[in-house]
């Protein structure tokens, strides 16, 4: 009988081994070692380096929206949950006292350019004459910005959506007098008359009388330490997680904010665009970002743990020959990212180098007719106790009095 009680994966120093800890029977056990070779390829890979960072997503678009004019409101064909196109009628306001202020806009527009081309008319040339048409051609310009400022006016009683989305509060009734006060919110906004709007990113819109949310773009505000910041750029790649969303959500950088906005630690405000597919977000998703600040294409790797390091800081590999036979190859490696190493020069893609895996196992009876198996480890580790055990190429394992291991690799280097 066989029992699996612990198993730990000990990261050798010269063998480059694996080194499973196996039960064994308390009453009488049999043990024995082995040793299993396989091999494993140099191939080209990605490499990343990134940074990590939380934000919320939020939608782009923000827009508070009002009218510009004062009036009656006399319609309001959308409500709340409404999706709305850019320019589409979200209410209308009486027209009296905005057609009456166009009519007088338009009579003295009519006066004034009367009245100078009465003056041209009867120029006699002198100095006071001419002072008389220029100030006469003066009012009609003035009269004439009034009189376009009276139209607008007039188009303004329709109040028209300035960007596309979702209606998410309507603070109007038919009936309601209102004062013009025009729109505010955030991202772009379409060309449409009725509204004013200011742009910004993930800043608090006014209260408005229509509120409107996109729904097509959506964008991360993320707060990244000082000690990472200055690694960071517009157009870098974001992957973004979250457990309210199904696989990744991705983005780029748009801006990195000069300023601190943290008391305590410095933290500085990300600002991603999110790409793709949004029509599984919704305000407010909690995210985990990843801000991938260099990526390298076609990289040569081996896995970190076939790697032996020596005391003088030569690296070297078991490589394996397409015969079968073996060889000490010193390698120069890079960087390395999760389990892989970088290798700069020793070996060429492909090239088969060698992991070499120890077992041991533990079997045996026992005395009082029923198996009980414990922890129990060569060397000394008996009933979970502490103790330390050496491998065959010089790597010490301890057992600590909490259960966990310490690693001690041999020849030069050692593991956790």
């Amino acid at each position: 009988m066989v029992a699996i009680v612990v198993a730990v994966l000990v990261l050798a120093g010269a063998g480059t081994g694996v080194w499973w800890f196996t039960g064994r029977d308390k009453a009488n056990a049999a043990s024995t070692t082995g040793a299993t070779t396989t091999t494993v390829a140099a191939s080209l890979t990605t490499l990343e380096k990134s940074v990590s960072a939380t934000g919320t997503l939020t939608p782009t678009v923000q827009q508070a929206v009002s009218f510009a004019v004062s009036g009656t409101v006399t319609a309001i064909p959308v409500k709340v949950g409404d999706t709305v196109t850019v320019g589409q009628t979200l209410a209308t306001v009486d027209t009296l006292q905005l057609n009456a202020d166009l009519l007088a806009a338009k009579a003295t527009l009519a006066s004034a350019q009367a009245t100078l081309s009465d003056l041209q008319a009867t120029n006699t040339g002198t100095a006071a004459a001419t002072a008389q048409i220029a100030a006469a051609s003066a009012k009609v310009t003035v009269a004439q910005a009034a009189e376009t400022a009276a139209e607008a006016a007039m188009g303004d009683a329709t109040l028209l959506a300035p960007v596309a989305g979702l209606v998410t509060a309507v603070n109007l009734q038919v009936g309601d007098k209102v004062t013009g006060t025009g729109s505010t919110g955030t991202g772009s906004t379409g060309n449409v008359p009725s509204s004013s709007s200011s742009s910004g990113s993930n800043s608090s819109s006014a209260s408005g009388q229509f509120e409107i949310v996109g729904t097509d773009a959506y964008d991360s505000s993320l707060s990244v330490n000082d000690s990472d910041v200055a690694l960071i750029k517009p157009g870098d790649q974001v992957e973004m997680t979250s457990d309210s969303v199904t696989g990744t959500v991705f983005g780029v950088v748009r801006t990195v904010g000069p300023l601190s906005t943290a008391t305590g630690v410095a933290a500085y405000p990300v600002v991603v665009d999110v790409t793709g597919d949004t029509k599984s977000l919704h305000d407010g998703i909690s995210v985990t970002a990843r801000i991938i600040y260099e990526r390298r294409a076609n990289v040569l790797t081996i896995p970190t743990a076939v790697i032996t390091k020596a005391a003088n800081g030569t690296s070297t590999v078991t490589k394996v020959a397409s015969d079968g036979t073996t060889s000490t190859v010193t390698v120069t490696t890079g960087e390395s990212s999760g389990t892989v190493t970088e290798i700069t020069a020793g070996l060429s893609e492909g090239d088969q180098v060698q992991v070499t895996t120890y077992a041991r196992t533990s079997s045996g009876t026992s005395t009082g007719g029923t198996n009980q198996n414990q922890q129990g480890f060569p060397g000394g580790f008996p009933g979970g106790g502490t103790g330390s055990f050496q491998l065959p190429n010089g790597t010490t394992v301890q057992r600590n009095s909490n259960g966990s291991f310490s690693v001690t690799q041999g020849k030069g280097g050692s593991n956790g």
